[in-house]
């Protein structure tokens, strides 16, 4: 595994030095990437070359289709930017760059471009997916022997502690496919597996310290590639998790800074504000801008200068080797609003220009609509450019459930936030590509959030499965996985029956309770009706104003109406459907879609207390 992270597949680095004079040869640390491929949309390439006063050298190549067009010195001299060209006439092989010093044999690296991956990638998600989020460390350990890594920086293992590394990895998930796709699930998302070679709390994955490499203990980048496929098989999509705006203090660029504006600089430790506010404030101090965006994010994650054209083009390539290497189809954006937005837009520009199909959405963690609509494509507020975002994690409608289901009611407060959070929807370019959620691994789970009510609970579950957008579980959720985010480590617990040994196994029926096979069930069989049925997929949303704190609202489409009602409040309620005559005219019956009753449209709905009723209209 260390050699696959090292060498990086099958890319060779040959010296054809000699030893002279008992003097070593100079050291070619590395070259990234360490391939390519022909035929890519893009046919510039910059590599990064990293040795010993690797500067003081003369880069050549010579290969049919392939110029040799600029060499960028930088600062430190210990790195060559090499800008090649790989024109359409070029094709898969190898040839040699050379490294030439007077008086000195050469360093010599044999690069190779590959044959364009053929199979399934760049599908993108949408609103047909159900996405799964894992944390890879605490979901199944399938690979005991990566476990524990020589001589990486953090080697322990300890399960009962939630900053130490469980074993979870790649092969675990692998090995549990058949569990996320027969609960309906169809893509999956899982917090950054690239290696984090940091000290401590290495687990979560958001401190990278290499670009191009899997973190061994989940796997290898070879693992990863099967994770994929293995995906493809079954009908299902893999989300890669990116971080745009930081890397971890022990990167290997950090090692050895290229340049001193490879990341910001501040006279002291200068962490972010983490408000967004002043990005949009058209009365915003300079400053105030400045440190949200260039505001190191914590002590171990230094914060990049997207301004670098350097730094730009390092990361924008990396994504694209990972889609075309990988078959990834889709990206989620850590922590978007901290990046620069100038950079985020170019950056977007170029994804899509390489995979038309492919899509990503951000991750916006902000209060108000406003907010989250100002990161969104289409200069639809008026922001004067085009980022690029096609959607957003809707954090708004988060905090709309989560006060629809424990405020108590009044003019603008309880289920009418659901009503309202959705009005202003008008703003985006397409509100269907926002990611709506009940909790992830930075927010407490939801289970909790309404006080293990599990019909509360189960009522969030429904409007979840049924409203617009894209639907994501965090691991667990369908088990009534509970805690509060205090610290965030009591929401990342592993889940039971996914480590040899564990007295319980919440993979299978046998090894849930009553209440957990009743919630698992549950969701599998909203997440299973809405695979199957393209109204709640892509159907149109009409929504009436709440009465009586009770929240009404269709989906449909030619084919198919369905209609849900969220009854929050602590007992019954009667809905009368000739409120909704636009939507119920030509139906006679309601079927209830998780139970099978049916009940007549002529009379009054009997919604039970904290419940949300998803009926489908039968005529």
């Amino acid at each position: 595994m260390l050699q696959t992270r090292r060498l990086l597949l099958t890319a060779i680095l040959v010296f054809t030095a000699t030893i002279t004079s008992q003097a070593q040869q100079p050291k070619l640390e590395r070259i990234e990437p360490a391939f390519w491929w022909t035929g890519m949309q893009e046919p510039l390439l910059q590599l990064i070359i990293h040795g010993d006063k690797i500067a003081e050298r003369e880069v050549s190549l010579s290969y049919p289709g392939v110029t040799l067009q600029e060499v960028h010195k930088v600062e430190n001299p210990n790195y060559l930017f090499v800008d090649i060209n790989i024109t359409s006439s070029a094709v898969p092989g190898t040839f040699p760059i050379k490294l030439k010093l007077k008086g000195q044999k050469d360093l010599v690296y044999t690069y190779e471009l590959k044959k364009r991956n053929e199979g399934i990638k760049a599908q993108g998600v949408n609103s047909s997916d159900l996405v799964y989020l894992i944390m890879p460390d605490r979901f199944a350990n399938g690979d005991k022997n990566n476990d524990v890594i020589k001589g990486m920086q953090e080697t322990s293992l300890n399960r009962d502690s939630m900053y130490k590394r469980h074993g979870g990895d790649i092969q675990g998930i692998i090995d549990h496919l058949g569990y996320l796709q027969d609960m309906g699930v169809t893509a999956l998302w899982m917090t950054p597996l690239v290696t984090n070679d940091q000290p401590s709390a290495s687990y979560h994955g958001y401190a990278a310290t290499e670009n191009y490499h899997i973190d061994p203990r989940f796997g290898s980048n070879e693992l990863y590639k099967v994770l994929a496929d293995s995906l493809h098989k079954r009908g299902m999509k893999l989300i890669q998790d990116l971080v745009h705006n930081h890397i971890g203090s022990q990167h290997w660029t950090m090692k050895d800074l290229p340049m001193k504006n490879w990341v910001h600089q501040w006279p002291a430790f200068t962490r972010s504000s983490f408000r967004a506010a002043p990005l949009m404030d058209p009365y915003a101090a300079p400053s105030d801008r400045k440190i949200m965006t260039d505001g190191w994010f914590d002590l171990h994650m230094p914060d990049m200068d997207q301004t670098n054209p350097y730094v730009r083009r390092y990361f924008t390539q990396s994504h694209i080797w990972w889609i075309e290497y990988a078959g990834v189809d889709a990206f989620r954006l850590d922590t978007y609003p901290y990046n620069d937005a100038d950079f985020m837009s170019e950056w977007g520009k170029a994804i899509k220009a390489a995979y038309p199909g492919f899509t990503f959405f951000g991750e916006v963690w902000v209060h108000s609509g406003p907010e989250q609509v100002f990161f969104t494509q289409g200069n639809t507020v008026n922001r004067g450019f085009d980022t690029q975002l096609a959607g957003t994690t809707d954090f708004q409608s988060l905090w709309a459930i989560s006060a629809a289901l424990n405020e108590k009611p009044g003019w603008d407060d309880g289920v009418v936030k659901l009503y309202t959070a959705l009005i202003q929807d008008y703003q985006y370019q397409d509100p269907m590509r926002n990611v709506v959620f009940l909790d992830n691994h930075d927010l407490s789970r939801f289970y909790s959030v309404v006080q293990e009510n599990k019909n509360k609970y189960k009522a969030a579950l429904a409007w979840l499965l049924t409203t617009r957008g894209i639907p994501q579980l965090y691991y667990g959720a369908e088990i009534g996985m509970k805690n509060f985010s205090a610290p965030d480590g009591l929401v990342r617990e592993d889940f039971k029956g996914g480590w040899t040994g564990d007295a319980e196994n919440k993979f299978t029926a046998a090894g849930r309770t009553a209440d957990e096979n009743e919630l698992f069930n549950y969701v599998s069989t909203l997440a299973n009706y809405r695979k199957q049925h393209p109204v709640l997929q892509s159907g149109k949303l009409m929504q009436y104003v709440p009465q009586d704190n009770v929240y009404t609202y269709f989906r449909y489409n030619t084919e198919t109406t369905v209609m849900i009602v969220l009854n929050p409040n602590e007992k019954e309620m009667a809905v009368s459907p000739a409120r909704y005559t636009e939507r119920v005219t030509g139906f006679t019956q309601a079927k209830d879609v998780v139970t099978g009753k049916t009940w007549p449209l002529s009379d009054s709905l009997r919604i039970p207390a904290q419940t949300t009723q998803v009926m489908e209209l039968l005529r």
